[in-house]
């Protein structure tokens, strides 16, 4: 059973809950759980949720988005208070991680709330490279496309880790409503725009791509055809977001 010690407002449709769970094994950056909820009457739903805390951290750290006709992240993100108690089962996948010792270049592409594991792995690289010129040897870029600048999940902890870190690059394209002024990508990730992200092919970076099915297709589609190792590219979908896919 996971307990929830905080609860953490991220964005209007989005909210992060902090959870205490006792006898936790531990798990690595881009695992995932899945949350049962019991209703009084004895109806269940469960449904999958990426873990968003690194492995460093002290509780486990779930990000939500709120879906209209999710009967589970309406109640997650809505009535769930604090000190409230759910079951949760975890961690699970090995396919979509990544640790600092994988090395190599560290390249990510999120869609909508497909930063959440995603985020999990830079915390990581940001908790287990303390030292500047650690860092640099293993540099990280994120591509991560939103519809609405006030949309972006941890906008503002991504900006931080951007400012503690130039080895760590952040590029944003805003697909719907950008803001007054602003000067970056407008549109859908297409293979122009990964090009210039990307570092090139013979870098060798391990690529992680995260979002709604339309945007991860076309994303693996385009790193392949500009030359990447089709082993390098690990994706994870799910169904529509606010993501502007």
């Amino acid at each position: 059973m996971a307990t929830v010690a905080e609860v953490i407002q991220e964005t209007s449709t989005t909210r992060t809950l902090v959870l205490d769970v006792p006898g936790w094994p531990g798990h690595r950056a881009g695992q995932h759980v899945d949350i049962r909820l019991t209703a009084d009457d004895g109806y269940q739903a469960e449904r999958s949720y990426s873990i968003a805390s690194p492995p460093e951290g002290s509780h486990l750290a779930l990000t939500i988005e709120y879906l209209e006709d999710g009967e589970v992240s309406s109640y997650l993100c809505g009535e769930l208070r604090v000190g409230d108690r759910f079951e949760l089962r975890g961690p699970i996948g090995g396919y979509f991680v990544w640790d600092v010792n994988a090395g190599a270049p560290l390249l990510l592409v999120a869609g909508g709330s497909g930063i959440v594991p995603l985020m999990a792995m830079l915390r990581h690289r940001a908790a287990a490279l303390p030292d500047l010129a650690a860092r640099r040897a293993l540099p990280a870029r994120l591509l991560y496309s939103s519809r609405k600048w006030d949309h972006i999940i941890n906008r503002d902890e991504l900006a931080m880790l951007v400012s503690n870190d130039p080895a760590l690059e952040v590029t944003h394209t805003i697909t719907r409503e950008p803001p007054p002024g602003w000067t970056g990508f407008r549109r859908r990730i297409d293979r122009m725009m990964l090009a210039e992200f990307a570092w090139p092919p013979a870098e060798r970076p391990h690529l992680f791509v995260c979002g709604p099915t339309p945007l991860v297709e076309r994303v693996a589609t385009a790193f392949v055809e500009l030359g990447h190792d089709p082993a390098l590219v690990k994706t994870e979908r799910f169904g529509p977001t606010g993501a502007g896919a």
